[in-house]
Order: structure tokens, then C-alpha cells, then sequence
């Protein structure tokens, strides 16, 4: 079993460097990632060739393939106790992939480096939130979540920026962009080797057996379900970004300056990141969670009926506030209710099952937009919030020993 030693609470001072560094990290590899997905869709479709079938199905698949990956990582986090190793091992596969991109001359490179690239990100995303939990002070713990998010957030939306600037000055060069994108990313690594440590542990000998263990699960408890449950239920609401986009582009933008749909959505949700969570350490998270439920229903119902851009851009803005309001505080709510000795796999499960949902939102949401329209879409995403939040009125939560 493997616990973390206490230190006293009069010790600390504020937010741990290392979380500090794990939201550089994050923040940096956003920068590279979003470079290149910002523009990797119409890459495929206008230089390649690449049906928008073709598109959806190989985000699909990348996508489902990081959160299979991220439950198994996640517990082999907890049996080795080596979380950072894992950590190191998922961003440099990401880094690794970012040279193949300017490189690739045929498809086929490319799903092979999209590929590997969610395999990393399957790696690192749940051993990273177990360390953050590690490493934060119970007392300190939304406000550590929701700094890790803000800056991961920042660079979420400054890649698209970046990489509307540099197509501007390229001349349309994607080739040249997507070289510039290697950069941050293993900068990212770097930051990630060597200003990260894993905390002090006391190590005690665990029987071998496979890392996912339904004895392990059953462990979790009853009230880490919940948490897992109303997240599902939320994520089934909260379908793709892409989904943003196709709403704007009915309003005839020009393709290029359709990532700044991302750029609004990114700002909303890293100015709100943080001030919740430090909020969150203060009053009860649940009930900022309703605050991020009712958000979404706004959000949904402005994006259904919005009559102009202007009304479909508050309804973005709203999206990225909910975003601030949720994605930290249900991160927070998975170490308030995981044992120390289990994170890993509390996080590997919950981006497993949040995953999937995500999938299965996403067809449904493709498939309300064909046969109806986009306002069926959204306005499904708000009947599911609605029900997300009536399973927050039956959760009560404790922070586990």
C-alpha cells in the first residue's frame, strides 16, 4: 500500500512548485497539440484529400483509445508508486509523434501519429492527476486542481492563436507551422524531468496481480460512484467542441477564423479555473458543480436558438465558464473520495468512462444534427444537464482517509 506522509498544516504555504510545474507541463504540450489540431482536419480534407467520414472516425477511435489506455495507466500507477515515471513516459510519446506530423506525406503517417499521440496522452493524463493529488494539501486541493486546469486551458487556446498567426505569416504553410509545434512539446518534457518529483512515499509490498483489480474497485466506494456517475451523466451532455464550431460556421465565418471559436471557449474556462477552485476549497463543491450544470443548460439552450453570431458566441463563452465550473472540481471530487493507496485508478476509471461517454455523446449529437438540426443537438445537451444535475442532489461527499 503505498500512503503519502503527512506534513503539518501550518507548514504550508501555498500551491506545491511541483503542481506549479505539472501545470507548465500541461500548458506547453496544449500549445504543441492544439498547433497542429487546430489545423490537422482541414490539412487531411484540403491537402490530403481525406473524407470529413474519415475525420470523425479517426478522432473517434484516438480519442476512445486514450481513455482505455488512461484506466490501465492509472493503476499501474498505484502498484508501482512511480507515478512521474509514467508521466515521463506519456509526454515524451506525445513529443515523439510531433516531428511526424510536418513530415508525414500520406495518411496513413498520420493516423499512425495521432495514434500513438492519445496512446501517450492515455498514459500520462491519469498517474499526472494522482500526482496533483499527491502532492496537494487536503486544504489546498480544489485550488491546485483548478490551477493545473487554468493553465492547461491557456495553452489550449493559445495554440489556435499561435496557429492562426503563423499560417498568416507562413503563407498558408502547414508544413512549416506544424514544425514550429515540436518545440513546445519537448520543452514540456524537459519541464516535466526536471522540476518534477514524486512525493515522499512509504512503500509496503502489494499482492502481484493485474494492475485493474475489481477488488480495487470495489474499494472505491459508494460514494466515488456517484462522483463517476453524475460525471458521465454531464459528459453526455458536454459532447465534442467540434460541435461549437459547426454551430459558428452556420453563420457563414470564414474557415480560417473559425479556431477563435476555441480561443473564446479557452479564455471563459481559464479565468474561471482557478478563482473555483480556490472557492471550492471554501464551500461546497457540489454546489459549484450546480452552478456548472445550470451554466451548460444556458449554454445549450443560447447555442439552440442563438438568431446571430453575437448570441452564438455568448452561448461559447458560456460553454468555457461551465467548462471552469466542472472539469478541476470533478478532479478534485475523485481525490476527495479515491484513498491515497487507489488514485491512480480513481482517475484511470473516471477518464475511462468519461471517454467513452464523450464518444457516445458525440455520435449522438452527429446524429441529432443530421436528422433534425443543430438545435436538436443542443438542446439534447441540455435535457441530459438537467439530469446531471438532479444526481448532484443525492451525492454528499467526504473527503476519503
Amino acid at each position: 500500500m503505498t500512503t503519502m506522509v503527512e506534513t503539518p498544516a501550518g507548514a504550508r504555504k501555498g500551491i506545491p512548485a511541483g503542481i506549479w510545474a505539472l501545470g507548465f507541463v500541461s500548458m506547453l504540450m496544449d500549445i504543441s497539440s492544439e498547433m497542429i489540431h487546430a489545423l490537422l482536419p482541414i490539412y487531411m480534407v484540403t491537402v490530403l484529400g481525406t473524407s470529413t467520414l474519415a475525420v470523425g472516425i479517426i478522432e473517434g477511435v484516438a480519442e476512445a483509445t486514450a481513455s482505455i489506455v488512461k484506466v490501465f495507466s492509472g493503476a499501474l500507477s498505484d502498484r508501482l508508486g512511480k507515478r512521474k515515471l509514467l508521466a515521463v513516459l506519456g509526454y515524451g510519446l506525445s513529443a515523439l509523434t510531433k516531428p511526424i506530423f510536418p513530415l508525414a506525406g500520406s495518411l496513413e503517417w498520420l493516423v499512425a501519429a495521432r495514434f500513438v499521440d492519445r496512446v501517450g496522452k492515455g498514459i500520462r493524463g491519469a498517474p499526472r492527476d494522482a500526482l496533483v493529488a499527491d502532492l496537494a494539501p487536503p486544504e489546498l486541493r480544489g485550488a491546485s486542481f483548478g490551477l493545473r486546469q487554468t493553465l492547461d486551458t491557456i495553452g489550449a487556446f493559445t495554440g489556435p492563436l499561435l496557429a492562426i498567426g503563423l499560417m498568416w505569416l507562413f503563407a498558408n504553410d502547414f508544413q512549416a507551422v506544424f514544425w514550429v509545434a515540436v518545440l513546445p512539446a519537448f520543452l514540456s518534457v524537459a519541464v516535466l524531468v526536471f522540476a518534477v518529483k514524486d512525493p515522499a512515499t512509504t512503500t509496503t509490498r502489494r499482492p502481484a496481480r493485474l494492475p485493474l483489480h475489481r477488488q480495487d474497485l470495489a474499494r472505491l466506494g459508494v460514494r466515488y460512484w456517484w462522483v463517476v456517475a453524475v460525471a458521465v451523466v454531464l459528459t453526455l451532455a458536454r459532447f465534442s467542441e467540434a460541435f461549437l464550431l459547426l454551430r459558428v460556421q452556420e453563420f457563414e465565418v470564414q474557415p480560417f477564423l473559425l479556431p477563435l471559436v476555441l480561443v473564446v471557449m479557452g479564455v471563459a474556462y481559464s479565468l474561471s479555473s482557478y478563482p473555483v477552485g480556490v472557492l471550492s476549497d471554501r464551500i461546497d463543491r457540489v454546489r459549484l458543480l450546480q452552478v456548472g450544470l445550470v451554466l451548460l443548460v444556458l449554454a445549450d439552450v443560447t447555442l439552440a436558438f442563438a438568431p446571430n453570431l453575437a448570441l452564438a458566441g455568448l452561448g461559447v463563452a458560456l460553454w468555457g465558464l461551465h467548462m471552469g465550473f466542472s472539469q478541476g472540481l470533478l478532479a478534485a471530487m475523485v481525490a476527495d473520495t479515491a484513498t491515497a493507496d487507489l488514485r491512480g485508478t480513481a482517475f484511470g476509471m473516471f477518464n475511462l468512462l468519461t471517454g467513452l461517454a464523450l464518444l457516445v455523446a458525440s455520435v449522438t449529437a452527429g446524429a441529432l444534427w443530421d436528422a433534425i438540426g443543430s438545435s436538436a443537438t443542443f438542446l439534447a445537451g441540455a435535457a441530459f444537464s438537467a439530469l446531471a444535475l438532479g444526481g448532484l442532489f443525492v451525492v454528499r461527499l467526504k473527503p476519503a482517509q
